[in-house]
């Protein structure tokens, strides 16, 4: 049988992504990672003198876990990979172009669960104090503040709207994963920090676009544009340096301590599940780890026998 031209491969990967995009509602982000992801393993069978990857076997894919782990992918790596090819035939078997799904049974590499890395409350506001009250200082210190009063992703804050924002009530509406709208709320600072930077700064960055608009990004640059996420990134590490806390930032590194501080202040699972907007519980369970870790330390440290 002829296999697939280059042309063909490229349609089927790019009718792949519009299927990410319009069933699972993917990211940008995530699509590029699924895009990449396939295309790897395209050229891997294509190594293997198989052109049409209809014709891949559990062997196949076996064989392509082990060529990651020789090139050093760490197992977390190999994983996403694994789920990007599991998703990738599971489309193909939607088509009819495969009736079986060879990454079905190969199983993922167990992966040891990392200790979790969280700032403490003094380092949050540390982080938080950062920004001066310059205009890109006021933005930068609104979008901190909101990242730790609501937990949510980085990517779903750079895609905030104004109308998003409702400062009377306290809250904001995210539309979260697979276009799953949730309300979040606010504290008193965030609201105070937002409230901040949409009558004194957003309205310069926008420049002669309209800065009412509901449907304009909360968050923008200096072209008045919606931010980036390698843009926060960006002045995240130049906010942890300053703050003294260089190689503990992380894109999510606030949303990991709101969660945590949550759990040790009281939350219960179920309502942390919500607020970070986890679709599986097993997801948020990791943060009761730091609750049973302290009170391991409790307990060493207090009881008479221990």
């Amino acid at each position: 049988m002829t296999g697939k031209t280059e042309t063909e491969k490229r349609m089927d990967v790019n009718q792949f992504i519009e299927y990410l995009k319009r069933e699972r509602k993917s990211s940008d982000n995530t699509c590029d990672a699924y895009r990449r992801d396939v295309q790897d393993f395209q050229r891997f069978m294509e190594s293997r003198g198989t052109e049409d990857l209809a014709g891949a076997s559990n062997a196949d894919v076996a064989a392509y876990l082990l060529e990651l782990k020789n090139r050093g992918k760490s197992k977390a790596t190999v994983n996403r990979k694994l789920s990007s090819i599991r998703t990738y035939y599971k489309f193909l078997q939607k088509k009819g172009e495969v009736s079986r799904n060879p990454a079905e049974d190969i199983k993922s590499p167990r992966i040891e669960r990392k200790q979790l890395d969280y700032l403490t409350v003094e380092e949050v506001e540390r982080l938080l104090s950062a920004p001066d009250d310059s205009v890109k200082g006021v933005r930068d210190r609104a979008m901190l503040e909101v990242l730790y009063a609501t937990g949510i992703r980085v990517t779903e804050i750079i895609e905030l709207k104004l109308k998003d924002a409702n400062l009377r009530m306290g809250f904001i509406t995210c539309s979260g994963a697979h276009g799953r709208a949730r309300i979040v709320p606010m504290g008193t600072m965030a609201r105070k920090a937002l409230d901040n930077y949409i009558l004194h700064s957003r309205n310069i960055l926008m420049k002669d676009r309209d800065d009412n608009d509901p449907e304009g990004p909360l968050f923008v640059n200096y072209t008045g544009e919606a931010f980036s996420r390698q843009g926060f990134w960006k002045g995240l590490k130049q906010y942890g340096e300053k703050s003294g806390l260089a190689g503990r930032i992380t894109p999510h590194i606030l949303r990991t301590s709101f969660a945590v501080h949550m759990v040790q202040n009281g939350a219960d699972l179920k309502s942390l599940q919500e607020l970070l907007g986890h679709e599986d519980i097993m997801a948020t369970q990791v943060y009761l780890s730091v609750t049973k870790n302290r009170i391991k330390d409790v307990y060493d440290k207090t009881h008479p026998r221990a």
